[in-house]
C-alpha cells in the first residue's frame, strides 16, 4: 500500500512538473525587456526587414494613400458627446495630426458646417511642451468650469492627468494633477475629486492597476487626500465611477476582484461607503431619475423579488437605497431571447436607450418609467445593420444614434425625445457597393452548435476568390456589421480589398457577445477550444462552399484575435494561406506576467494552476508551434508603447518561428498603445502593411 501511495505521489509530482508554468530559461525571453537596448536593436532589424518587404510594394503605397485619405477626410461624421447644451468632439485630420478637443452648441451641430470652438489643441501642446502626448479623454464638472484632461505619452494606458480651464484654454498650475500612471479621476463636485492611482509600492494590483481610491479636496496637497477604499492585494483593480444628472450625483467605487466581477460601493459625502445590493457580475451603465441601470450576466433573484433571467436589463432606485438602507424593488426593462443580445445601454434624462440585436442585426429601444411601469419603444431606424448609441444627454432629451452596414456608410440620427430620429449627418460613400453582395451563413461547429458568419464578396464572382476571414471571440465583444471605411473600424477594406475583387468574412464565434452572456460563457476558460473550433468550422465552410480555397484564404486578428489566429494556425495550418497577427496574446502560459495580463484570468484561467496550465498548453500557440510543420506566412504587428498586452508576445513568437525556419515578418511601431496607431498616418501604415502582405500571399490582383 505504501509503495502505491509513493507511486501515485511521484506520478502527481511528474504531472505537475510537466504542466507547470514554463521555465525562465526560454531562449527568447530576453525580448521581454521591452525598452532594453538589445531588444530594441532586434526590433530595429526586424522593422528594416518588414519595411523592405512591404513598404516598397506598389500595393502598400497605393493602399496607404487611400486609407490615409479616408482617415483624414473632412467629410467624416464628427461624432459628439452631449452635455447640457453642448456637443463635444475630438477630431484628427491632416492639419491636426494629434487632434483637437472642441465643442459647439446642439443647434449648431445639426448644421452642415458647425462652428467649432477649440478647447485644446494637442498638436500645439506637444509643440509647446516638446512631448508626444496622445489624447485619452476628459472629465468635466457639471458647471463646466474645470476639466480633468488625460494625456498619454505614446498612447498607452498610463496617463498624466491635469486640471484644465476650458474658458481660458490653459492648464491650472495649482489644480488637481497626477503624474503618469494607470490612473482614473472623476469630479464629485467642482472642488472634490475621487481618484485612484499609483501611490507607491504595494498600491498596485498584479494586473498593473490601482487598488486604493482616495478623496481629494481642492486646495489641499495630494498627500492629504483621504483613503476611502482599499481593495485586496490580488484584486484586478479599484477605481471611481461618478454619474451626474438632474437627480444629483451618484459617486461610486468599483472594486473588481476579476475582469467579469465587481462590487459597487456608494460614496457618501463624509467619505464612508455603502455596498450596493447587486450581483458581482452585473454591469452598470448609468443613472436616470435616481434609478441605477444595469445588465445581468447571470440569472439573479433579488433579496425581495422574483427571478430575473440572464442578460436582462434592470433598474433599481439607488438614491432611495442610499438614504434608507432598504433594498428597493428591482424592475426589468428588457429580457433578451436566445438569438438576441443587449449591446449598448445609455441612460439619458428620463429615459434609457438600449441597442438590441437579433441574429446580429440591430435596433434601438427607448425605455421610460411612467405609471409605475416601464414602456418599451423601438425607434424608427433602418434595419439589417448596426445601430449604435453615440450619446444621450443627462441634462436634456437629446440623443444621437448611428446606423451603418457592411455596404451602407454611417448616418447620424438626432432624437429630441418626442418625434422619430432625424438624419442630420451622412458619411459619403467611399466605394461603389453596387457590385458587392452580403450574405449571412450558418455553420455547424464541432460540438453541434450553429455559428453565423457574414460573407461580403463581388456579386458576379464565380467560384473561389481571395478572402480575408476576421473574428475576435472573447471578452463578450460582439462583431456587428460596420462600414469598411469609416476610419476607426477593423479592416478598412472598401477600396483596398473589395473593389479589387476580394472577399471578407466576419465570423461571430463563441467567446463574443453576439447572443448574450451565454455565448461568451460558452468559450470561457476550460471551454476556450470552442472559439477555435468555431473559427476553423467557418474557414472550412467557406472552402467547402467553393467560395475560397486554402491557397486564397487569409486570417486577421488583433489582441485576443491575435491569439485566435495564431492558435488556429498551429492547429489547422492546412486551412490558411496567410496570417496577420496584430498586437497579440500568444504565450498563454506566461500571459499573466506581462502588462495587464493578470486581469484576464477570468477569461482564460490561471496558468499558475497546474490543471488549468495543462488545458492551456493544449492550445497555447507559443508552446504548440513546431519546426517540422509547414505554416502559412505570418506578419506580426505590434507597438512598443502597448502597456496592456505589451509587444512581448509578438516578439517572442516571431523570434521562435524565425529560428524554426518559418516565413515570418515582424513590425513594431514605437507608439500607439494597444491600438492601430496614435495618428492617422500610423493607422494607415498598420493597415497598408497588412493588405500588402495579404495581397501578396492570397493572390489578389493590383
Amino acid at each position: 500500500m505504501r509503495k502505491l501511495v509513493v507511486a501515485v505521489a511521484l506520478a502527481a509530482c511528474a504531472w505537475q512538473a510537466a504542466n507547470a508554468a514554463p521555465a525562465d530559461n526560454d531562449p527568447y525571453l530576453w525580448l521581454s525587456d521591452i525598452h532594453g537596448a538589445k531588444a530594441l536593436d532586434w526590433v530595429k532589424q526586424q522593422n528594416a526587414k518588414s519595411d523592405a518587404a512591404l513598404k516598397s510594394d506598389p500595393i502598400y503605397i497605393k493602399d496607404r494613400t487611400a486609407i490615409l485619405s479616408v482617415l483624414n477626410a473632412n467629410d467624416r461624421i464628427p461624432e459628439g458627446t452631449l452635455d447640457h447644451q453642448w456637443v463635444f468632439n475630438f477630431w484628427q485630420d491632416a492639419g491636426h495630426v494629434r487632434g483637437v478637443w472642441r465643442r459647439t452648441t446642439i443647434a449648431d451641430y445639426a448644421s452642415k458646417n458647425p462652428h467649432w470652438q477649440v478647447l485644446l489643441d494637442v498638436d500645439k501642446l506637444d509643440k509647446d511642451t516638446h512631448k508626444d502626448w496622445v489624447w485619452k479623454g476628459a472629465d468635466c464638472t457639471p458647471s463646466f468650469d474645470r476639466c480633468l484632461v488625460s494625456l498619454s505619452p505614446g498612447g498607452g494606458d498610463a496617463v498624466a492627468i491635469r486640471e484644465f480651464d476650458p474658458k481660458t484654454g490653459k492648464f491650472l498650475d495649482d489644480g488637481f494633477a497626477l503624474s503618469v500612471a494607470k490612473s482614473t479621476a472623476r469630479y464629485i463636485d467642482d472642488n472634490t475629486v475621487l481618484f485612484a492611482t499609483d501611490f507607491g509600492p504595494g498600491t498596485m494590483t498584479p494586473s498593473s492597476y490601482p487598488r486604493i481610491v482616495k478623496l481629494w479636496h481642492r486646495g489641499t496637497p495630494l498627500s492629504a487626500a483621504k483613503t476611502v477604499f482599499t481593495g485586496q492585494p490580488n484584486d484586478m483593480s479599484a477605481g471611481p465611477q461618478v454619474f451626474h444628472g438632474p437627480y444629483g450625483t451618484v459617486a461610486l467605487i468599483v472594486r473588481r476582484p476579476s475582469f467579469f466581477k465587481a462590487d459597487y460601493f456608494y460614496v457618501r459625502s463624509d467619505g464612508t461607503t455603502l455596498k450596493l445590493p447587486l450581483p458581482e457580475d452585473a454591469q452598470l451603465h448609468g443613472v436616470t431619475d435616481g434609478l441605477l441601470i444595469a445588465t445581468l450576466q447571470s440569472a439573479w433573484t433579488p433579496p425581495s423579488g422574483k427571478p430575473i433571467p440572464q442578460g436582462a436589463l434592470i433598474a433599481f432606485r439607488v438614491l432611495d437605497f442610499t438614504r434608507t438602507g432598504k433594498i428597493p424593488p428591482v424592475s426589468v426593462l428588457y429580457a433578451p431571447g436566445p438569438h438576441s443580445m443587449i449591446d449598448e445601454v445609455t441612460p439619458g434624462e428620463h429615459v434609457v436607450f438600449a441597442s438590441i440585436y437579433n441574429d446580429v442585426k440591430g435596433s434601438v429601444h427607448a425605455f421610460r418609467f411612467s405609471d409605475f411601469k416601464w414602456s418599451d419603444t423601438e425607434l424608427a431606424l433602418p434595419k439589417d445593420g448596426s445601430t449604435r448609441i453615440v450619446s444621450a444627454n443627462d441634462w436634456g432629451p437629446e440623443a444621437y444614434f448611428t446606423y451603418q452596414s457592411f455596404l451602407v456608410p454611417p448616418t447620424l440620427y438626432a432624437y429630441d425625445g418626442r418625434s422619430v430620429p432625424q438624419s442630420i449627418k451622412e458619411q459619403p460613400v467611399r466605394f461603389d457597393a453596387s457590385g458587392i453582395t452580403v450574405d449571412q451563413y450558418w455553420v455547424t461547429s464541432k460540438d453541434g452548435t450553429k455559428v453565423p458568419y457574414f460573407l461580403i464578396r463581388p456579386k458576379g464572382a464565380k467560384g473561389a476568390v481571395p478572402t480575408i476571414l476576421y473574428s475576435y471571440g472573447g471578452f463578450q465583444l460582439s462583431l456587428t456589421p460596420w462600414y469598411w471605411n469609416d476610419g476607426h473600424m477593423p479592416l478598412d477594406t472598401g477600396q483596398t480589398w473589395l473593389m479589387k475583387g476580394g472577399a471578407i468574412a466576419v465570423a461571430n464565434i463563441r467567446g463574443g457577445g453576439e447572443f448574450g452572456p451565454a455565448w461568451h460563457l460558452a468559450a470561457l476558460k476550460y471551454h476556450r477550444q470552442r472559439a477555435y473550433d468555431d473559427f476553423e468550422a467557418v474557414a472550412s465552410d467557406i472552402e467547402h462552399r467553393g467560395l475560397s480555397t486554402p491557397k486564397q484564404l487569409g486570417i486577421v486578428g488583433a489582441s485576443n484575435g491575435g491569439l485566435l489566429v495564431t492558435t488556429v494556425m498551429t492547429e489547422r495550418p492546412d486551412l490558411f494561406a496567410a496570417v496577420v497577427c496584430q498586437r497579440p496574446l500568444i504565450d498563454m502560459l506566461r500571459y499573466t506576467r506581462f502588462g495587464a495580463g493578470a486581469s484576464w484570468i477570468g477569461e482564460y484561467g490561471d496558468p499558475a494552476d497546474p490543471k488549468m496550465a495543462a488545458y492551456i498548453r493544449t492550445y497555447s500557440p507559443y508552446q504548440n508551434v513546431k519546426a517540422n510543420v509547414t505554416y502559412p506566412p505570418i506578419l506580426f504587428i505590434t507597438e512598443t508603447s502597448d502597456d496592456r498586452v505589451t509587444p512581448v508576445f509578438a516578439r517572442m513568437m516571431a523570434a521562435k518561428m524565425e529560428a524554426q525556419g518559418h516565413d515570418v515578418l515582424f513590425n513594431e511601431a514605437a507608439e500607439g498603445g494597444h491600438g492601430p496607431g496614435s495618428t492617422h498616418a500610423e493607422e494607415a501604415d498598420y493597415w497598408a502593411m497588412s493588405f500588402a502582405f495579404l495581397s501578396r500571399h492570397l493572390g489578389l490582383g493590383k
